[in-house]
């Protein structure tokens, strides 16, 4: 047997990645959050389609102190990245960076209706139906500083 009926065999077409990248630099995140903006009850999805001229899918998870401790927060962050594995090879946007913004009643939804919400949200972000942009500075009055 030689290699070259080896070689005769395999395909050489392109195959997406059965597991999504991930997202770690914070240049990244913040590109994501000037792209499309699905809010959800649990989260906050943001889809940055220009990301990956090569088609490959990345994903990244932030979730803020507000939600919890670091047991809640570390908690919400496994769920939203076992849904993100399981949807984005079949749903996501191809070259696309994704993002999911951690709410406050994220973690005590229901993992099936987390899944719903994604896959709706995605189906959006998709069709490039976003949420309207937030307005900047509108996050409400600062805390007085107390001076010591």
């Amino acid at each position: 047997m030689s290699d070259e009926a080896g070689a005769a065999t395999a395909p050489q077409t392109p195959r997406r990645s059965a597991r999504p990248e991930t997202i770690a630099r914070r240049a990244d995140f913040l590109a994501a959050n000037r792209g499309i903006r699905v809010a959800r009850p649990g989260f906050v999805l943001l889809v940055n389609p220009l990301a990956r001229p090569d088609g490959s899918l990345r994903f990244g998870v932030t979730v803020t102190k507000k939600i919890g401790n670091a047991v809640v927060r570390n908690r919400m962050k496994r769920r939203f990245r076992a849904l993100l594995r399981d949807a984005l090879p079949a749903a996501g946007i191809p070259g696309a960076d994704h993002v999911l913004i951690g709410r406050e009643g994220g973690v005590e939804r229901d993992f099936a209706l987390l899944k719903s919400e994604l896959a709706q949200a995605l189906a959006r972000a998709a069709a490039g139906k976003g949420d309207p942009p937030r307005k900047p500075g509108k996050r409400g009055p600062k805390p007085a500083h107390r001076g010591r």
